[in-house]
């Protein structure tokens, strides 16, 4: 015996889970290993949703969410501390030359 397959419903019925892929390709300015595994999460959600794994479509958006804004997040207090080491060498610079 043979059992009929039913596709999935067009557009997996009404759930709508966002895929955070617009802070997952900005996070690529600020940490780039946490910004790939943010993109690809971010790349299964929309063919999760389609394919109807509603539950699948929450946990990748739910990962690409979390690394994108963890890499955002380092990358702001990267680029922070060296603004901080930057500016402290451009004041000692300044400083020490008057003394000469």
């Amino acid at each position: 015996m043979s059992q009929n397959w039913t596709p999935p419903p067009a557009g997996g019925g009404s759930a709508t889970v966002p895929n955070y892929l617009v802070p997952a390709i900005i996070s690529i300015f600020c940490c780039w290993p946490l910004a790939i595994a943010a993109i690809i999460f971010a790349t299964q959600v929309n063919g999760k949703v389609a394919a109807g794994d509603i539950a699948g479509a929450q946990d990748a958006s739910k990962k690409a969410k979390m690394f994108s804004f963890i890499a955002i997040g380092i990358g702001i207090v990267g680029y922070l501390i060296i603004g901080l080491v930057y500016g402290v060498a451009i004041i000692a610079a300044l400083s020490g030359s008057g003394s000469r």
